[in-house]
């Protein structure tokens, strides 16, 4: 007979699901940040302190996927 999953084992796969979505959120956010400075870089008419500042914003995000990733990711030792 199987166990039934314990309120922390529920807990746990809300907060996993949760997690997954802000990465998925984090990760189409990353994409448009790219997109337009690539857009910003095309016009051949550059702000670079805006182009520097979407640079700055789309590192953090990384860093964050990064996070999330590692987080989501179980630490399987061999």
């Amino acid at each position: 007979m199987p166990d039934t999953p314990s309120e922390e084992d529920i807990e746990y796969a809300e907060t996993r699901a949760e997690m997954q979505a802000l990465l998925d959120n984090l990760k189409e956010e990353h994409r448009r940040i790219k997109s337009e400075i690539k857009a910003v870089e095309e016009t051949g008419v550059m702000d670079v302190l805006k182009v520097r500042r979407m640079k700055k914003i789309k590192l953090s995000i990384k860093d964050q996927i990064v996070f999330l990733e590692n987080q989501l990711t179980p630490d399987i030792i061999a």
